[in-house]
């Protein structure tokens, strides 16, 4: 897996940047700070890793003859074997990553992959937010429009826990009602048994114990906080209880993006106990999303070898002005303004700390005051001199701004 440092063009003279791993459906997953990077190989170690954890690893889609779509946890342990090697904790937290070429994996001859993205080290609710609204933006350019976000959470390690023996009980009452089929899914694991869309197992599954009601404090509002930034973004969703992943590995959301048809689109899900279960001694933060769309768009697909340099890098200063701030990088990104962004920071210091590495010319900052008033702050880096505008009136305000700068 490599970065584009030093690449030809990426002085900070330059108005691009050159990148290796790009094409032009990635530049959207680069404005939102994902780093291009190619895609690492499934090796015999994380084969061997994953090989316990396996059984069971699936979405089950009910709209398309209850076709299986794997999240591959194999995949999710060479990303993370890649970021251990690569001393990726090192970094700026957390590690966004773009790939626009699925993982070479021997298990999976072929793929109905479209593309991957990845953050870790990440454990706020922002970074489920990001990847949604990325993957939408995404969906859009490929012409799939009014996507749904269908979504549901099994919490920690403690929820999990709690959950699993009330649904075991549940399902253990009513054994006898269960068809030869269900008795044997449910042998080899409850959650698969309430993912599945099975006829015999739909009537069974309504009253069935719902992961959402046994979650841990912490993990209730990490799923309303995600909650919270969909209605910010008017992103509409669904709960979907029988929407489960692998209780050895998913912990808190697991979520697709569906269309009008309420077929899958993408699927996404969180990660952040899967590093020490396969022998790894610190454990990292992940969540990731994968699109499996085929594309409609051909052009799309095409190569890129430079983008436009971030003009600006983003501040946010306050849990209003954090809600607000994909929207407003959504505006910018549809009139070209990249950005520096470091949206999964929460602290000042981290937030300048990390800015100050980038030498962005400009620093466009929102805080409590700016949210509630729908303003900004844009200010220049050498002079500190800054303008208070209109959220409404940013985006030709940026646009006038790099005219200047780069002429």
């Amino acid at each position: 897996m490599t970065t584009n440092k030093g690449k030809k063009g990426s002085n900070a003279n330059s108005k691009f940047i050159s990148y290796d791993h790009l094409d032009k459906i990635g530049e959207i997953a680069l404005y939102y700070g994902f780093m291009p990077v190619k895609s690492p190989t499934v090796n015999d170690a994380d084969l061997k890793a994953a090989k316990d954890i396996l059984d069971g690893d699936f979405v089950d889609d009910e709209t398309d003859n209850h076709a299986k779509f794997p999240l591959h946890v194999e995949e999710k342990i060479a990303f993370i074997r890649t970021y251990h090697e690569q001393n990726m904790h090192n970094h700026n937290q957390p590690v966004m990553l773009y790939f626009k070429d699925t993982c070479k994996n021997p298990v999976k001859k072929s793929s109905s992959r479209y593309a991957d993205m990845e953050i870790l080290g990440a454990s706020g609710s922002i970074a489920e937010a990001t990847l949604i609204q990325t993957a939408r933006a995404m969906l859009a350019e490929e012409k799939y429009i009014n996507t749904i976000v269908e979504i549901n959470s099994i919490g920690d390690r403690d929820s999990i826990a709690k959950f699993t023996r009330e649904l075991t009980a549940y399902y253990r009452k009513h054994i006898n009602d269960m068809s030869p089929e269900c008795r044997q899914i449910l042998k080899r694991d409850p959650f698969e048994l309430l993912a599945s869309h099975r006829d015999d197992s739909k009537e069974l599954n309504k009253d069935a114990p719902k992961s959402i009601d046994f979650l841990t404090e912490s993990s209730r509002r990490h799923l309303e906080e995600v909650l919270e930034y969909f209605e910010a973004l008017n992103i509409p969703y669904i709960i979907n209880n029988s929407l489960i992943g692998n209780k050895k590995y998913c912990t808190e959301t697991i979520f697709t993006l569906v269309n009008e048809e309420r077929h899958i689109l993408a699927i996404g899900v969180r990660y952040n106990g899967l590093a020490k279960r396969v022998g790894m001694k610190r454990d990292i933060q992940g969540v990731g999303i994968s699109l499996l769309i085929k594309n409609k768009v051909s052009t799309l697909r095409k190569p890129l070898k430079k983008a436009k340099r971030p003009i600006a890098s983003f501040m946010q200063l306050s849990p209003e002005s954090k809600l607000m701030s994909l929207a407003i990088i959504e505006t910018l990104r549809q009139t070209r303004i990249p950005l520096f962004l470091s949206l999964a920071k929460d602290r000042l210091g981290a937030q300048v700390s990390n800015i100050e590495k980038h030498h962005t010319p400009y620093v466009i900052v929102m805080g409590k005051k700016e949210a509630v008033d729908k303003t900004i702050i844009v200010r220049r880096t050498d002079t500190h001199a800054q303008d208070i505008i209109p959220l409404e009136h940013l985006p030709k305000h940026m646009q006038k701004i790099e005219k200047q700068y780069w002429k």
